[in-house]
C-alpha cells in the first residue's frame, strides 16, 4: 500500500493538508499539571527577556556591545519561544491536537530563522567578549557600532536564508499519510518520518546544515573562550582572573545550555532517535534555555542587577 501510494504522489502534489499532534504525555491526568507549568514557564521567559530589552534600552550604563548582543538574544528568545509554545497550550486541552499544512511549514520556518540566527548571535557574543578581554585597548576600534551591527545583520540573513531553503526542501516532499505527529511542533525529524518518499538526501543536507550552522559557531565560541582562558589565566592577581571570568560566565552557561540539548537532538546518529527523549530535549532547548538566560544574565551580572533596581526604582 505504501509503494501504491508512493506512486500515485508527485512531487508537485501533497495528500495531507493536516497534521495532527500526539499528546505530550501518554498519561491524560497529568495534561493539567503540564499545561500550568508550561505556561509558568512561558510567562517567566516573556516577563525575563522583556525586562532585558527594556533594561538595556533605556539604561545609559548598558548602552555597550554586550549588552546590545543581549538585548538581541532577548529578543530572539521571545520570538524562539512563542514560534512552538503557545500552539502547544493550545493543543493541551482541544479535541484535535492539530496544525494545517501551511500553519506547520510556517512553524518550522520561524522555528528556524530564530534557530539558526541564534546560534550566530552567540558566536558573535564571545567574539565580544574575546575582544574585550584579550584585546581590551583596542576594544572600542574592534568592536564599533556599525561592526556589531553588521555582525548582527548578518545573523539574521544567515538564519533567514537557510532556514527558507531548509524549508522549502521539507515541504515539498510528498505528505500522503499518515499525518500524526509525534512531538508538540513541527519539528524536522518526526516530519521527515511521515514523507512518501525515501528521506536520505534529506537527512544528509540536514546533518549538513547542522554542521556548518550548529557546530561551526559552537566551535568558534570554543576558540574564542580557549583565547579568554588563556589570558586569564596569565593575570597575575586572583582577584583580576575572577572578575575578568564573571564577565563572560554567564555567557557561557548560555551556551552550553543551548547547544547541549542542541547538538543532541539534530546531530545524533538516526539509530538514537526516540521520540520520548527527543520531546524533553525540545522542550530544554525552546523553553528551558529562553526561561533562564534573563535569571542567568541578572544574577551573575552586577550591571544588569544595579540597572534593574533604577528601573525598579523609577
Amino acid at each position: 500500500l505504501k509503494k501504491n501510494l508512493r506512486d500515485m504522489t508527485s512531487w508537485n502534489h501533497t495528500v495531507v493538508t493536516y497534521f495532527q499532534f500526539l499528546p505530550f504525555s501518554s498519561i491524560p491526568e497529568i495534561q493539567g499539571s503540564l499545561f500550568c507549568l508550561v505556561l509558568l514557564m512561558y510567562l517567566s521567559t516573556l516577563v525575563g527577556n522583556i525586562l532585558i530589552i527594556m533594561i538595556t534600552m533605556v539604561d545609559a550604563a548598558l548602552q555597550s556591545p554586550m549588552y546590545f548582543f543581549l538585548k538581541n538574544l532577548s529578543f530572539l528568545e521571545i520570538g524562539y519561544t512563542s514560534s512552538t509554545i503557545p500552539k502547544m497550550l493550545v493543543n493541551f486541552f482541544t479535541q484535535r491536537k492539530g496544525i494545517s499544512f501551511l500553519g506547520c511549514a510556517t512553524q518550522m520556518y520561524a522555528f528556524s530563522v530564530l534557530g539558526i540566527t541564534e546560534c550566530c548571535l552567540l558566536s558573535a557574543m564571545a567574539y565580544d567578549r574575546y575582544v574585550a578581554i584579550c584585546h581590551p585597548l583596542r576594544y572600542t576600534t574592534m568592536m564599533s557600532w556599525n561592526k556589531c551591527f553588521l555582525l548582527s545583520a548578518v545573523s539574521w540573513l544567515i538564519g533567514v536564508l537557510v532556514a527558507l531553503g531548509q524549508t522549502t526542501f521539507i515541504f515539498t516532499l510528498p505528505y500522503c499519510g499518515p499525518n500524526r505527529i509525534n512531538h508538540f511542533f513541527c519539528d524536522l525529524p518526526p516530519l521527515l518520518k511521515l514523507a512518501c518518499v525515501d528521506t536520505y538526501k534529506n537527512e544528509i543536507t540536514n546533518y549538513i546544515i547542522a554542521i556548518l550552522f550548529i557546530m561551526v559557531p559552537f566551535l568558534l565560541i570554543v576558540v574564542s573562550y580557549v583565547q579568554i582562558l588563556h589570558t586569564i589565566f596569565k593575570m597575575p592577581s586572583a582577584g583580576g582572573r575572577r572578575k575578568t571570568f564573571s564577565t563572560c560566565s554567564s555567557h557561557l552557561v548560555v551556551v552550553t545550555l543551548f547547544y547541549g540539548s542542541g547538538i543532541v537532538t539534530y546531530l545524533r546518529p538516526k539509530a538514537f532517535y526516540s521520540s520520548s527523549s527527543n520531546k524533553l530535549l525540545s522542550l530544554s532547548y525552546t523553553l528551558m534555555s529562553p526561561m533562564m538566560n534573563p535569571l542567568i544574565y541578572s544574577l551573575r551580572n552586577k550591571e544588569v542587577k544595579q540597572a534593574l533596581k533604577r528601573l525598579i526604582a523609577r
